[in-house]
Protein backbone atom coordinates (compact mmCIF):
# COMPACT_ATOMS: atom_id res chain seq x y z
CA UNK A 1 0.00 0.00 0.00
CA UNK A 2 1.52 3.09 -1.27
CA UNK A 3 0.79 6.17 1.21
CA UNK A 4 1.77 10.06 1.29
CA UNK A 5 3.50 10.94 4.17
CA UNK A 6 3.82 15.01 4.80
CA UNK A 7 6.83 15.21 6.08
CA UNK A 8 7.85 18.75 8.14
CA UNK A 9 10.99 19.49 9.90
CA UNK A 10 10.07 18.28 13.09
CA UNK A 11 10.39 15.33 15.59
CA UNK A 12 7.35 13.57 15.05
CA UNK A 13 6.81 13.63 11.11
CA UNK A 14 9.81 11.33 10.59
CA UNK A 15 8.88 8.94 13.36
CA UNK A 16 5.36 8.65 11.47
CA UNK A 17 6.56 7.89 8.28
CA UNK A 18 8.98 5.17 9.55
CA UNK A 19 6.12 3.41 11.54
CA UNK A 20 4.12 2.99 8.97
CA UNK A 21 7.02 2.16 6.64
CA UNK A 22 7.73 -0.52 9.42
CA UNK A 23 4.41 -1.80 9.17
CA UNK A 24 4.64 -2.44 5.48
CA UNK A 25 3.60 0.63 3.56
CA UNK A 26 5.25 2.12 0.74
CA UNK A 27 6.19 5.54 1.86
CA UNK A 28 5.80 8.71 -0.33
CA UNK A 29 7.05 12.05 1.07
CA UNK A 30 5.26 15.30 0.55
CA UNK A 31 6.83 18.42 1.92
CA UNK A 32 4.47 21.88 2.57
CA UNK A 33 7.03 24.53 1.26
CA UNK A 34 5.98 27.21 3.74
CA UNK A 35 8.73 29.84 2.37
CA UNK A 36 9.07 32.63 2.67
CA UNK A 37 7.22 32.33 5.90
CA UNK A 38 9.68 29.80 6.56
CA UNK A 39 13.69 29.75 6.91
CA UNK A 40 15.48 28.99 3.69
CA UNK A 41 17.07 26.28 5.40
CA UNK A 42 14.27 23.86 5.68
CA UNK A 43 15.03 21.88 2.27
CA UNK A 44 18.27 21.07 3.32
CA UNK A 45 17.13 19.77 6.35
CA UNK A 46 14.16 18.08 4.76
CA UNK A 47 16.43 16.45 2.44
CA UNK A 48 18.60 14.63 4.82
CA UNK A 49 15.43 13.86 6.80
CA UNK A 50 14.29 11.59 3.87
CA UNK A 51 17.83 10.15 3.20
CA UNK A 52 17.87 9.05 6.84
CA UNK A 53 14.42 7.85 6.56
CA UNK A 54 15.87 5.81 2.94
CA UNK A 55 18.71 4.57 5.67
CA UNK A 56 16.54 3.37 8.42
CA UNK A 57 13.30 2.00 6.48
CA UNK A 58 15.15 0.21 3.38
CA UNK A 59 13.24 1.80 1.16
CA UNK A 60 13.35 4.59 -2.16
CA UNK A 61 11.48 6.81 -0.52
CA UNK A 62 10.57 9.65 -2.89
CA UNK A 63 10.59 13.22 -1.98
CA UNK A 64 8.15 16.03 -3.16
CA UNK A 65 7.56 20.06 -2.15
CA UNK A 66 4.51 21.87 -3.00
CA UNK A 67 3.91 25.43 -2.47
CA UNK A 68 2.26 25.46 0.28
CA UNK A 69 3.22 29.49 0.86
CA UNK A 70 0.21 30.07 -1.58
CA UNK A 71 -2.03 28.56 0.53
CA UNK A 72 -0.83 30.16 3.55
CA UNK A 73 -1.00 33.41 2.12
CA UNK A 74 -4.40 32.87 0.61
CA UNK A 75 -5.46 31.79 4.40
CA UNK A 76 -4.08 35.09 5.78
CA UNK A 77 -5.74 37.30 3.55
CA UNK A 78 -9.26 36.21 4.56
CA UNK A 79 -9.38 33.63 7.46
CA UNK A 80 -9.68 34.79 11.22
CA UNK A 81 -6.08 34.80 12.44
CA UNK A 82 -6.70 32.84 15.05
CA UNK A 83 -7.93 29.72 12.44
CA UNK A 84 -4.30 30.15 10.47
CA UNK A 85 -3.25 26.85 12.08
CA UNK A 86 -6.13 25.14 11.56
CA UNK A 87 -6.66 26.06 7.90
CA UNK A 88 -3.23 25.70 7.29
CA UNK A 89 -3.47 21.88 8.32
CA UNK A 90 -7.14 21.22 6.56
CA UNK A 91 -5.80 22.45 3.22
CA UNK A 92 -2.73 20.48 3.95
CA UNK A 93 -4.78 17.39 3.93
CA UNK A 94 -6.83 18.50 0.86
CA UNK A 95 -3.30 18.81 -0.93
CA UNK A 96 -1.93 15.92 0.02
CA UNK A 97 -5.11 13.81 -1.10
CA UNK A 98 -5.19 15.61 -4.63
CA UNK A 99 -1.38 14.46 -4.83
CA UNK A 100 -2.20 10.84 -3.58
CA UNK A 101 -5.15 10.82 -6.38
CA UNK A 102 -2.41 12.05 -8.76
CA UNK A 103 0.06 9.72 -7.85
CA UNK A 104 -1.49 6.34 -6.69
CA UNK A 105 -1.24 6.14 -2.92
CA UNK A 106 -4.13 4.86 -0.90
CA UNK A 107 -4.06 7.54 2.01
CA UNK A 108 -2.14 10.17 3.92
CA UNK A 109 0.30 9.95 6.77
CA UNK A 110 0.25 12.68 9.46
CA UNK A 111 2.59 13.13 12.74
CA UNK A 112 -0.42 14.26 14.89
CA UNK A 113 -0.03 13.46 18.63
CA UNK A 114 -2.85 13.95 20.02
CA UNK A 115 -3.20 17.28 22.00
CA UNK A 116 0.12 18.19 21.81
CA UNK A 117 -0.35 21.74 20.12
CA UNK A 118 -3.53 23.55 19.00
CA UNK A 119 -4.01 22.41 15.62
CA UNK A 120 -4.11 18.63 17.28
CA UNK A 121 -6.86 19.01 19.70
CA UNK A 122 -9.59 17.06 19.13
CA UNK A 123 -11.79 19.17 17.77
CA UNK A 124 -9.46 20.76 15.56
CA UNK A 125 -8.46 17.36 14.37
CA UNK A 126 -12.45 16.87 13.02
CA UNK A 127 -12.68 20.49 11.47
CA UNK A 128 -9.15 19.85 9.50
CA UNK A 129 -10.94 16.88 8.02
CA UNK A 130 -14.48 17.46 7.37
CA UNK A 131 -15.43 16.65 3.88
CA UNK A 132 -11.92 15.30 3.64
CA UNK A 133 -13.44 11.44 2.25
CA UNK A 134 -10.11 9.90 1.98
CA UNK A 135 -8.19 8.11 4.75
CA UNK A 136 -6.10 9.71 6.92
CA UNK A 137 -3.50 7.78 8.87
CA UNK A 138 -2.17 9.04 12.72
CA UNK A 139 0.39 6.26 13.25
CA UNK A 140 1.68 8.59 16.38
CA UNK A 141 -2.09 9.68 17.86
CA UNK A 142 -1.66 7.91 21.10
CA UNK A 143 2.17 8.62 21.66
CA UNK A 144 3.46 10.94 23.80
CA UNK A 145 6.27 13.37 23.38
CA UNK A 146 8.83 10.92 24.73
CA UNK A 147 8.23 8.07 23.08
CA UNK A 148 8.46 9.81 19.77
CA UNK A 149 11.76 11.32 20.34
CA UNK A 150 13.13 7.65 21.45
CA UNK A 151 12.24 6.15 18.11
CA UNK A 152 13.43 9.47 16.15
CA UNK A 153 16.78 8.40 18.16
CA UNK A 154 17.07 5.18 17.13
CA UNK A 155 16.76 5.79 13.65
CA UNK A 156 18.92 8.91 13.46
CA UNK A 157 16.35 12.14 12.63
CA UNK A 158 16.19 13.51 16.01
CA UNK A 159 19.42 15.55 15.56
CA UNK A 160 18.44 16.94 12.04
CA UNK A 161 15.19 17.55 13.61
CA UNK A 162 16.25 19.73 16.39
CA UNK A 163 18.33 21.74 15.06
CA UNK A 164 17.02 25.56 15.12
CA UNK A 165 15.58 25.87 11.54
CA UNK A 166 12.29 28.06 11.37
CA UNK A 167 9.06 26.02 9.52
CA UNK A 168 6.53 29.25 9.82
CA UNK A 169 6.17 31.99 10.81
CA UNK A 170 2.94 32.68 10.60
CA UNK A 171 1.48 31.19 13.77
CA UNK A 172 -0.99 33.29 15.22
CA UNK A 173 -0.22 34.30 19.16
CA UNK A 174 -3.94 32.94 20.31
CA UNK A 175 -4.33 29.53 18.11
CA UNK A 176 -8.28 28.19 18.37
CA UNK A 177 -8.78 24.81 19.92
CA UNK A 178 -12.00 24.48 18.80
CA UNK A 179 -12.40 25.28 15.22
CA UNK A 180 -16.13 25.94 14.63
CA UNK A 181 -16.98 23.88 11.50
CA UNK A 182 -19.53 26.49 10.44
CA UNK A 183 -16.73 29.32 10.15
CA UNK A 184 -14.51 26.51 8.42
CA UNK A 185 -16.80 26.35 5.49
CA UNK A 186 -17.33 30.15 5.38
CA UNK A 187 -13.67 30.25 5.22
CA UNK A 188 -13.54 27.20 2.25
CA UNK A 189 -16.19 29.06 -0.34
CA UNK A 190 -13.99 32.36 0.28
CA UNK A 191 -10.65 30.59 -0.59
CA UNK A 192 -12.05 29.07 -3.65
CA UNK A 193 -9.99 25.98 -2.00
CA UNK A 194 -10.70 23.51 -4.53
CA UNK A 195 -9.02 25.54 -7.28
CA UNK A 196 -6.54 26.70 -4.57
CA UNK A 197 -5.34 23.33 -3.65
CA UNK A 198 -5.54 22.11 -7.22
CA UNK A 199 -2.85 24.72 -8.56
CA UNK A 200 -0.77 24.02 -5.31
CA UNK A 201 -0.82 19.78 -5.80
CA UNK A 202 -0.12 20.26 -9.48
CA UNK A 203 2.95 22.55 -8.83
CA UNK A 204 4.72 19.97 -6.40
CA UNK A 205 8.14 18.47 -7.35
CA UNK A 206 10.82 15.84 -6.56
CA UNK A 207 13.65 16.72 -5.10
Amino acid sequence: MKLVTLLSGGIDSPVAAYVMAEAGAEIVLLHMDNRPYADERIIDQIQRLAETLREATGQDVPLHIAPHHLSQSAIAGCCDRSYQCVMCKRLMQRTAKEFAIRTGCKGIVMGDSLGQVASQTLRNIRSENIGLGFPVLRPLIGYDKLEIEEVAKRIGTYGISIEDVCGCTLVPPGPVTDADPVKIACFDRELDIDALIGSVAGEARTI
